[in-house]
């Protein structure tokens, strides 16, 4: 079972110090486009040196050569997990595996945000389909173009196992312990809920980061997705 991915919602290296002060193990941290943009490839670099698992969420979208070129080089600080948006299409999803060629970084893309609602999909995106049948769809191309998986949300992870195996993962977000805000994610679920739905990893941000306790946050929400059944 994989450990839950804490999403490393802050604007800067010093606040990522401070936070990681309070764990004495090994994480799964996700690194976002607010991070990233403000420290660049040399916080993945420190946060890799502790020994943490690196999952660097930028959600690459653009030509094939574009995005295959900038996966070398991401391929080089040696990080866990790393996606593209599945809009792209599956001659973009290719050029991004083979720009990882020869490291063990794996590929996943990016269904519909966890934030977007089946009437923003239809009336922002012209997909007239419903939001389930448009993430499977983007999951069985991204399966296509070889990835490893795929974002989505915890009400699609059951049918995108289904349609493409059991070892295809299925990275949740919308993570939120039963007494947490929603925030701006409209498709949430339990780290117990994930666990029975089908999710093979999920992602927490604010219920631990934003906590008083952060430590003690995370080991409630990691016994909770370990445990359930």
């Amino acid at each position: 079972m994989s450990k839950p991915i804490i999403a490393l919602d802050f604007p800067s290296k010093k606040e990522v110090e401070q936070f990681l002060a309070h764990y004495e193990e090994p994480l799964f941290l996700k690194v976002g486009m607010e991070l990233y943009f403000q420290e660049g490839p040399e916080l993945v670099r420190y946060i890799k040196s502790l020994g943490h698992s690196v999952f660097l969420d930028l959600k690459l979208h653009d030509i094939p050569n574009t995005v295959q070129s900038a996966m070398r080089g991401l391929a080089k600080l040696g990080v866990d997990l790393v996606n593209v948006h599945a809009a792209g299409g599956v001659e973009m999803m290719k050029a991004a595996k083979r720009g990882l060629e020869g490291s063990e970084t794996k590929l996943i893309a990016v269904t519909q945000l966890t934030s977007t609602s089946q009437e923003q999909m239809h009336s922002d995106q012209l997909i007239p389909v419903s939001l389930k049948e448009s993430v499977l769809h983007y999951a069985k191309m991204a399966k296509q173009a070889g990835l490893d998986g795929v974002v989505c949300s915890v009400l699609e992870a059951e049918a995108i196992e289904a349609e493409c195996g059991e070892d295809f993962l299925r990275v949740t977000p919308g993570i939120r312990p039963a007494n947490v805000s929603a925030d701006d994610q409209k498709r949430i679920a339990t780290p117990k809920q994930a666990r029975q739905k089908g999710s093979t990893h999920i992602v927490v941000g604010r219920a631990i980061t934003k906590s008083e306790n952060p430590a003690e946050s995370y080991q409630q929400i990691k016994n909770e997705w370990s445990d359930a059944e």
